[in-house]
């Protein structure tokens, strides 16, 4: 599925709604330039699960993980793992994010995941994420 959005403000809508189709044990990776929204969207999917923090990328503590507070969707935690300053897999096994990964009550989020393809789970869904014709516009690729 490709969407396109016009702005910072629809990206973080798209991720909100985004977030309704997310059960517990749910892998999701994100793949994207710098800049292209991706956080954003991470930041709609934890508005739709309630979370009411402010939502940043985890980029020098490797992983974060939030109490999800609504438990009509089966989810417990949100787990947002960023890896652009990894250089292996096994750093991010160090800090213990791959045990969420098969974590029933759990929604993970993977920033920059091409940098562990290697131990990602068979049935991840990857958003790409593709700077469009203007400054604020996205084109969203959605796999499953």
């Amino acid at each position: 599925m490709i969407y396109k959005t016009t702005s910072a403000r629809q990206t973080l809508a798209l991720g909100k709604k985004f977030a309704k189709k997310l059960r517990g044990g749910k892998v999701v990776a994100f793949y994207g330039d710098l800049g292209a929204g991706k956080t954003t969207f991470i930041k709609g999917i934890a508005a739709g699960f309630g979370i009411k923090k402010n939502i940043t990328s985890p980029t020098f503590v490797l992983m974060k993980v939030y109490s999800v507070r609504s438990r009509q969707l089966a989810v417990d935690r949100l787990v947002h793992i960023d890896c652009y300053r990894i250089n292996r897999a096994s750093e991010i096994m160090a800090v213990g994010a791959d045990e969420y990964f098969n974590d029933e009550k759990a929604v993970v989020l993977i920033e920059w995941a091409e940098k562990i393809k290697k131990i990602l789970p068979k049935k991840t869904i990857k958003i790409n994420f593709f700077f469009g014709e203007d400054i604020n516009h996205r084109k969203i690729e959605i796999k499953k």
